[in-house]
């Protein structure tokens, strides 16, 4: 389970166990629209996903997408960095956020120099927790073989090996080398 793909269907797998119908959800770096395309399919008519990038491209790719399969209505497009969650997303979806997906890197054929960072990344991810509802699920794809990729997946195993008290359930697929990495946590049912 080494390539990029496979982890995206990890992570879509992981995030269906605990999302469906109805449901608010998270795409965090909408890059080309793939992952935010998964989740308005997977919300239906009556849920919501916010898909945050920023990067205009990326917006404007995911709208594309939305629209060729009629789904924009169910997305809303954030043009602004994920580590803004809590102050873009309305208040009323704090703690009601079913699923909160990254995938960390660089917008797939774009400037391969404009990626996502460590420090906004952590604070990204920090808000994410604070709007998982209990049981939600955070997942995050990271790409080391990029410059700055390998400090950022460093700082990210960090993080979710150092929150025992606010996740649970943390899985780690490491393939070695410069393959993509997948890292995945709920927040437990019960808080302590």
């Amino acid at each position: 389970m080494a390539d990029g793909r496979r982890l995206t269907d990890l992570a879509h797998q992981q995030v269906a166990a605990v999302a469906g119908t109805g449901d608010e959800v998270v795409d965090a770096t909408a890059g080309n629209g793939q992952d935010t395309l998964e989740l308005a399919r997977l919300v239906g008519e009556t849920g919501r996903v916010h898909a945050f990038d920023i990067q205009q491209a990326a917006i404007d790719q995911t709208r594309r997408r939305l629209t060729r399969y009629g789904l924009m209505e169910r997305v809303t497009l954030q043009l602004c960095g994920h580590e803004h969650l809590l102050e873009r997303l309305p208040p009323e979806s704090r703690g009601n956020i079913a699923a909160v997906m990254f995938n960390l890197g660089y917008l797939p054929g774009g400037d391969k120099k404009r990626i996502t960072r460590a420090a906004t990344t952590l604070r990204g991810m920090e808000q994410a927790i604070q709007c998982l509802r209990p049981g939600g699920v955070l997942t995050v794809i990271a790409y080391p073989g990029h410059p700055g990729g390998s400090e950022e997946l460093d700082a990210v195993k960090h993080w979710f090996q150092h929150q025992p008290r606010v996740l649970d359930a943390v899985r780690i697929v490491e393939p070695g080398g410069n393959a993509p990495v997948f890292l995945s946590a709920r927040r437990p049912s019960s808080q302590p």
